[in-house]
């Protein structure tokens, strides 16, 4: 049977397979033509748990209402809030815009490229710290997202730790080229070794997988490993869909009376679910209350 240890006695064969079968294949994606920081940040930041397709015309907005950390730290919360309408989960957004006013206020407006100095930003951990180095700067560090994390997983055969999960991602680096490392093990991911995976057409499923050398034993290794995304919780109906109807309908009237809210999130008389919602939102620093009126910051 295949093991780690086998696969190590050639540490090079992952990488040599992976960049052979990613290069000159790589999907078309706008910030893949581009080494600004900024615009490397704000991608990064989207695309954590919003797909591709929704993403893409968000970014291009967003780039060209706010095109540097400067333009985006002196504008409102409010309108960053405004423009990230769509995307969900906007906590990122004012974490990005957080971000803005400490890269002017601690680097003069231009992102850092070491790795503490990133991750001493708002909002900014492990992952989105290694991206901005590797797709920004070229640097040469692996990168852990959903994706790559599922493939080192499967690699290994068994549920890894975070430590674990990203010291096996710096074996696979590609030296010297690791921009193209990450582009391409990322899509491999992404098209391949997908939460139900294609094996068949998987550059590592011939030796060098030990859980498809293993005969797929379950559970998935993937599942619960660190790095691996789960199933969300279902958004119909959910507190999270009532705190993007308050936000959307701020984003189109700017104001919305307390006592409308139930008419806005559409719970008829739940008054008191409502006021759970704002109380989020409030304690999240997205909306504030005056005068008995809601107002995005």
């Amino acid at each position: 049977m295949l093991t780690v240890e086998a696969i190590d006695d050639d540490p090079g064969a992952i990488t040599r397979r992976v960049m052979a079968w990613g290069t000159g294949r790589l999907r078309d994606l706008p910030w893949r033509a581009v080494r600004d920081p900024w615009a490397i940040l704000v991608a990064e930041v989207m695309l954590q748990q919003t797909q591709v397709d929704r993403v893409i015309p968000k970014w291009r907005a967003f780039l060209t209402a706010f095109p540097t950390p400067e333009v985006c730290a002196t504008a409102s919360l409010g309108d960053v809030l405004r423009l990230w309408q769509g995307l969900g989960y906007p906590r990122r957004a004012k974490h990005l815009h957080a971000t803005a006013v400490a890269v002017v206020e601690r680097h003069g407006g231009a992102l850092p490229s070491a790795l503490a100095e990133l991750l001493a930003l708002p909002g900014i951990g492990p992952y989105t710290a290694r991206a901005v180095m590797a797709f920004a700067f070229e640097a040469d560090v692996a990168v852990v997202d959903t994706n790559i994390a599922r493939i080192v997983a499967r690699v290994e055969g068994r549920r890894l730790t975070a430590g674990e999960a990203q010291r096996r991602a710096d074996g696979m680096l590609a030296e010297g080229d690791g921009w193209a490392w990450n582009q391409i093990v990322m899509d491999l991911g992404a098209l391949i070794c997908r939460p139900t995976p294609v094996c068949s057409a998987c550059p590592l499923v011939d030796g060098l997988c030990v859980w498809a050398a293993s005969g797929y034993p379950e559970p998935d290794p993937a599942i619960g490993s660190a790095g691996v995304s789960v199933k969300q919780a279902r958004f119909e109906g959910s507190d999270r869909q009532g705190r993007g109807r308050v936000l959307k309908a701020l984003a189109e009237r700017h104001t919305v009376a307390r006592d409308d809210l139930a008419a806005v999130l559409g719970w008829g008389n739940d008054q008191a679910r409502c006021e759970r919602v704002l109380r989020g939102l409030v304690d999240d620093g997205l909306v504030l209350v005056i005068d008995g009126r809601v107002i995005l910051p």
